[in-house]
């Protein structure tokens, strides 16, 4: 049997450019086992959200194609899902999708300043490091994505 991160990166080879065809960003292509069952689960974004029938869009667009490939060889459930408003910031894309928007950063160790935690607007994003701007004063701080534990949108009520 494949690794789970082959078969993951097949899937993704063959459903992305449809994905992408029908407007919509493929976020993350997952292949786990949850308790004693397989799931595989692509996550979807778009500006302004997805919903259920962008879901649905999705499922109708790749089962066939995903069958056609023939990358799993035992039982597993399908899902295709919204990544969630506090999922964290991964890929390049998502970096450039939210410049302009409030983020919080994690980081595994406290830095120079004694800090663990920011938050503030994503100013930039390059070559793996991100620009954040602080709110209130409109300084700006860069942090190298690897050296960060977590990159997530900040929510707010």
């Amino acid at each position: 049997m494949a690794s789970k991160d082959n078969i993951a990166t097949k899937v993704d080879a063959v459903v992305r450019p449809v994905i992408e065809g029908l407007g919509i960003d493929l976020v993350e292509t997952e292949y786990v086992k949850e308790g004693s069952k397989w799931f595989l689960r692509l996550y979807i974004d778009k500006p302004g959200g997805v919903g259920l029938d962008d879901c649905q869009l999705v499922n109708d667009s790749v089962t066939d194609l995903i069958d056609e490939a023939d990358p799993i060889s035992g039982p597993y459930t399908f899902e295709v899902s919204s990544p969630g408003l506090d999922r964290p910031l991964k890929t390049d894309r998502d970096f450039t999708r939210n410049i302009g928007e409030i983020i919080e950063i994690s980081l595994y160790a406290p830095d120079e300043d004694g800090n663990k935690a920011y938050e503030g607007i994503l100013q930039d994003y390059k070559d793996g490091v991100v620009t954040l701007e602080d709110e209130k004063d409109g300084h700006t701080k860069d942090f190298e994505i690897k050296k960060t534990a977590l990159i997530k949108k900040a929510i707010r009520f």
